[in-house]
């Protein structure tokens, strides 16, 4: 039965717009924590980086959103593809990088796909709904966190078991898929899942099935192309063991499914293509606390397979792909307490990554194909009375094809006692490993060598008014070496992957300001100025400017809305006619988004409407694939 949403989300906006507004107590003011600096939880305050928290209440505030789109409102993040149809790939730049240069954790766990050319993770994969909280860190990390961490760290924490003995949740969303100057009103967005979860004595527990399907929104743009539709099943359970006041114990396991259709490229309609995707993951977690520190190992087990359907129009037919990787991380850290102002961070990672390829151009094997990396790591923090604080570290990077390579932090700041500002500083070096494809197939190198990111930043952070009013600024500076390019001899024809010699320069600033002068009003917005080299920009916008606007009603209803600018970018496509690559410039754009959500009734049942791209906005996130029009959402969600 097809359903009017846009007539039922405007009669919920009008009926709780005109809700009378009841008097706000006070909120108390609560020290924010964060880990992704030490691995360990620390106030942010002692921290001298800028790490931008979204909390389980800012994704509570954003419903109807999907993790891309959330990603993409951080100061000094780009996710291309978060305003595309559901099932449009993503690339994440932060701060000018790749893909490549950016990596994702997963409670403690880094998560990669070691059969992609690059390495990167598919964030597809992860529904909003399991997250608890996120932290982005950007700049250098490969100290703590290994390859990957080049210019940016996503650490995502997934939510865990409560504290009574059983409570539970359901959800079901309802929505429009249109693209700009459509107006269907039938839903053609589903998204639907429970959770069940609690402690009973020292067990704890937590178990979620999501799933989501979607159609109706072609993957490129053009007249009268074939919907595209998007299917994604995750499951996950987690049980922890708390055997006594010293040790305890975290598993997990989930299974996460993505199906979708796509189409063959830019303005290019395809019905015969198909994905699959299928990600098993399984890991355990001990802590031990002991009277100066506490020993963790966190580990971890991803296999990830990937088949393709793709319409080749050299042979005519439907050729088929398949990729299949394997991943283990073992991860032992102590931290250990001299004194209450200092501590020391020792560690030893373990990681192991294999791939298998088979394709009508390329079978790669998984018996050649793999590779294995021990890194010993050590991190001392200071943390003074006075103001001055310091995190520095090393890390040794042992792999057994390309040798030894070392990495390092030197990340000093100071707060002052009589005035509100703290002063940021940080000098820090990272890698990427070549990936396994890079070294072992058809056009592999196994003299590659690992590429290197030096970072250097600069920056301050005030909170001024009773804290009511913050401000944060951070100038960067990154230098890029062997970075991994595709090279062609034009006399011999060989191909092969090489490091380029070439310095690739980044730079940039990041500003946030929030406002925040009670607890039922706050205004979050800030500004990015990112610079990179020509031809590095691909994608990427030299100014970007978010901002977003919270107000709670009363105590049940709560309003936000986020505008979004992006400012012009540069980007390429392939003209099947002339079999050229056309260098294009997409104009910029602007995107409103809102949301507004009541509790129905307090802590049993609540509702939600959103709305994207309320001024239905036509452009190009990437040259010749379509965008998201303005759309509607419904939701409703039960606790127990």
């Amino acid at each position: 039965m097809k359903l009017n949403f846009i007539k039922l989300a405007a009669y919920f906006t009008l009926v709780t717009s005109f809700a009378m507004a009841q008097e706000q107590e006070p909120s108390k003011t609560i020290e924010e924590i964060v880990i992704s600096d030490t691995k360990f939880a620390q106030s942010k305050e002692k921290s001298g980086k800028i790490i931008e928290k979204i909390t389980a209440k800012d994704l509570e505030n954003k419903k109807g959103q999907s993790l891309a789109a959330v990603l993409s409102q951080v100061a000094g993040v780009e996710v291309a593809g978060s305003q595309s149809g559901t099932g449009k790939n993503l690339e994440y730049y932060i701060r000018g990088g790749r893909s490549r240069q950016v990596l994702i954790v997963i409670d403690g766990v880094p998560v990669t796909d070691a059969s992609g050319i690059g390495f990167q993770y598919d964030l597809r994969l992860l529904p909003v709904e399991q997250i608890e909280s996120i932290e982005i860190m950007k700049g250098a990390a490969s100290t703590l966190y290994g390859s990957g961490a080049a210019t940016g760290l996503i650490n995502i924490t997934l939510k865990k078991a409560s504290k009574k003995e059983i409570e539970g949740t359901a959800y079901m969303n309802l929505g429009t898929q249109n693209v700009p100057n459509q107006s269907k009103t039938s839903a053609q967005d589903f998204n639907q899942g429970f959770s069940v979860n609690g402690t009973k004595g020292v067990i704890s527990y937590f178990t979620s099935l999501n799933s989501t399907e979607t159609k109706g929104i072609s993957e490129a743009a053009g007249t009268n192309f074939e919907p595209d539709y998007f299917s994604r099943v995750n499951a996950l359970q987690k049980i922890g063991i708390q055997f006594n006041s010293k040790f305890s114990m975290q598993t997990f396991a989930n299974y996460d499914r993505l199906k979708s259709s796509f189409d063959g490229g830019n303005f290019t309609d395809e019905t015969a293509n198909i994905s699959l995707s299928e990600q098993f993951r399984v890991g355990f977690t001990p802590k031990y606390k002991y009277a100066n520190g506490e020993l963790n190992l966190v580990t971890g087990f991803t296999n990830l397979e990937r088949q393709y359907d793709t319409y080749s129009t050299w042979s005519s037919s439907v050729e088929k792909s398949y990729y299949k990787s394997r991943s283990v991380s073992v991860d032992l850290f102590n931290k250990y307490n001299f004194s209450n102002v200092f501590f020391l961070i020792l560690g030893t990672q373990f990681q192991f990554m294999d791939m298998q390829e088979l394709t009508s151009y390329e079978n790669i094997l998984n018996t050649n194909a793999n590779f294995n990396v021990i890194d010993p790591y050590a991190t001392a923090v200071y943390n003074s009375n006075f103001g001055l604080n310091i995190n520095a570290g090393a890390r040794l990077n042992k792999h057994n094809v390309y040798g030894n390579h070392t990495t390092f932090n030197f990340n000093p700041s100071y707060g002052f006692k009589k005035i509100p500002l703290r002063l940021i500083s940080s000098y820090s070096t990272a890698y990427i490993t070549p990936s396994l494809y890079q070294l072992f197939s058809p056009y592999g190198n196994l003299k590659l060598k690992p590429e290197e990111n030096t970072t250097i930043e600069v920056g301050f952070e005030t909170i001024l008014s009773n804290k009511k009013i913050t401000i944060n600024t951070v100038g960067f500076y990154r230098e890029q070496e062997n970075t991994y390019d595709f090279f062609t001899d034009l006399t011999t024809y060989e191909s092969k992957y090489i490091n380029n010699s070439n310095v690739v320069i980044a730079k940039g600033m990041e500003t946030t300001l929030v406002i925040k002068p009670n607890s039922y009003f706050s205004i979050n917005g800030n500004y990015t100025f990112t610079q990179v080299a020509e031809a590095q920009s691909k994608l990427i916008p030299k100014h970007k400017v978010n901002v977003s606007l919270d107000v709670d009603f009363s105590k049940k209803i709560h309003w936000n809305t986020q505008y979004q600018y992006v400012e012009s970018r540069n980007d390429a496509y392939f003209d099947s006619v002339t079999f050229a690559t056309i260098n294009t410039v997409l104009a910029s754009y602007q995107v409103v988004n809102t949301n507004l959500s009541m509790d129905v009734v307090p802590n049993r049942l609540a509702i939600f409407t959103a709305v994207t791209n309320i001024l239905d906005k036509d452009f190009y996130e990437n040259i010749g694939y379509s965008v998201r029009g303005r759309n509607f959402k419904l939701g409703i969600n039960f606790k127990f």
